[in-house]
């Protein structure tokens, strides 16, 4: 597979990533609201969005992305709308029969979390040849995409990298270990995570052990995690940069395996609720916050627009163009991260109702939300 090219990043996703500002009224600030007269429309409000997701593994995908991309599209359909929901457990094959069956379904486009970006370009090639729109959704699959959707991944590997070296201190050099815990080879996300960070961390530290983990998996990434510890030794480990929060917990487990209670600072991602969590206590040092409600919502909209034949709400919502290996400037929109730690709970996913705080102080947490000041 050759290299993605590097994402155009706007000058404002890097400026909301470095305020760490948040706003879900971004969502509506484009202006697709469901009434159009720039163009006659192709489909009335009787849609069919197809949803093609990834994987269970990360439990963003059915709490966050399901349901907000389902109640959006009712919501700039009159309900008349629909969303068809196939989830492919980390399965290429089986994603690429789902794909299939909505081309057989005729349903009006297709957002598509792809498991394998490459092998399912000659699926997004026949929904092409059917008249079918295919949206790529948070990973940049291969093929004749019609736009794409995602978070600026790039940034979210400096916002990582850049954390991880703030966290190892002032006296952090180039002979300090770290250990490096990346992504699957078949996500491209994370090779454009891999590439952010590594803007930050060469040269600065020793990248001492380097893996790709298989699908994502925590348990993968623990047994990578405990090979390392026997390779570079516990007590050498000065930090551990992890692609995402699930793999995170896997890194916990192996170093807490090993008898290491004094943990390194450790990365993450997704701002899942055992990763808050994991921050609040000081098993975890960050991870990165996307508002998955801010993705959902614009890819909702950016289908619903495709269809009904709204160009100029559509092209509002795509003022980003990135590259693929098999097709450039696709039109895109590429919404900013923020770095989350414990300083900054409140701010973000209480702020914005991804959780609640019963949820995150619950049971052995309520004395470290008490300690953050996270109190009613």
């Amino acid at each position: 597979m050759r290299p993605l090219r590097p994402l155009r990043r706007t000058a404002t996703a890097v400026a909301a990533a470095s305020t760490m500002t948040l706003s879900l009224a971004a969502c509506g600030a484009l202006g697709v609201t469901g009434d159009s007269s720039e163009a006659s429309p192709t489909k009335g409000d009787d849609v069919t969005v197809g949803l093609l997701l990834p994987e269970t593994a990360n439990t963003r995908y059915d709490k966050f992305d399901y349901p907000i991309i389902k109640n959006k599209v009712a919501e700039l359909t009159d309900k008349q709308g629909q969303v068809d929901y196939r989830n492919a457990d980390a399965d290429a094959k089986k994603q690429a029969s789902q794909l299939q069956q909505m081309i057989n379904d005729q349903v009006d486009v297709i957002l598509l979390d792809a498991v394998d970006a490459h092998a399912i370009a000659d699926g997004v090639q026949k929904a092409k040849e059917a008249g079918i729109p295919v949206i790529a959704y948070d990973r940049l699959a291969e093929g004749p995409i019609d736009a794409y959707v995602s978070f600026d991944n790039e940034l979210v590997g400096e916002v990582q990298g850049r954390s991880l070296m703030e966290a190892m201190g002032p006296d952090v050099d180039s002979s300090d270990k770290i250990v490096m815990m990346n992504g699957s080879l078949t996500d491209p996300n994370a090779k454009q995570f891999k590439a952010g960070a590594l803007s930050e961390l060469n040269g600065s530290v020793d990248i001492a052990k380097r893996y790709d983990t298989k699908d994502w998996k925590p348990e993968n990434a623990q047994a990578n995690m405990t090979e390392a510890i026997k390779d570079i030794g516990a007590n050498n480990i000065k930090g551990v940069y992890s692609a995402n929060d699930g793999m995170a917990g896997g890194i916990i487990k192996a170093l807490q395996a090993q008898g290491v209670t004094d943990l390194p600072p450790i990365t993450g991602q997704d701002a899942e609720l055992d990763a808050v969590q994991r921050i609040l206590s000081g098993e975890q040092y960050m991870s990165v916050y996307k508002s998955y409600p801010q993705e959902a919502e614009s890819a909702a909209e950016m289908a619903v627009a495709k269809v009904q034949g709204k160009d100029i709400q559509f092209d509002s919502l795509t003022q980003d163009q990135v590259d693929s290996p098999t097709a450039k400037d696709i039109p895109a929109l590429l919404v900013p991260v923020v770095a989350l730690t414990k300083k900054n709970v409140k701010q973000t996913v209480l702020a914005d109702g991804i959780y609640e705080l019963s949820e995150i102080c619950a049971g052995e947490y309520k004395a470290a939300c008490a300690e953050a000041g996270l109190t009613k």
